[in-house]
């Protein structure tokens, strides 16, 4: 595992109102990109690195588990991590999502204490 984390996202209900706020903040732009009913504003970061980006949709704020998602490398692969999750006290809240152009796949969580967190693979 070279990193722990593999990605995040920051939920907005506002999300032109959210990438002025950041692209102020960070003093860089941050580049759009719609991903099924969703749109993100991806926050800049160089190649091979952990990225992040504001998450606007219908799952963002996502009731009862607001907050930004961290995305935690699922090794060796999705199913397995998964599976250890949920046999340690996760709930899935998001089905596996098989993401476009090789970007892997993911699912969302509720770990004991309330958190979503994220599960995403290459593979």
């Amino acid at each position: 595992m070279q990193h722990a984390l593999h990605w995040f996202e920051i939920p907005v209900s506002d999300i032109d109102r959210a990438q002025r706020f950041y692209e102020a903040v960070l003093g860089a732009p941050l580049r759009r990109e719609a991903m099924g009913a969703q749109t993100l504003a991806v926050l800049p970061y160089a190649e091979p690195g952990v990225g992040g980006a504001l998450l606007a949709g219908p799952q963002a704020p996502l009731p009862g588990a607001g907050g930004s998602i961290v995305y935690l490398a699922a090794e060796p692969t999705l199913d397995a991590a998964l599976a250890r999750a949920l046999a340690a006290g996760a709930q899935l809240l998001v089905p596996r999502v098989d993401l476009p152009d090789g970007m892997g796949s993911f699912v969302h969580l509720r770990d004991p204490d309330g958190n979503r967190i994220g599960l995403h693979a290459q593979a």
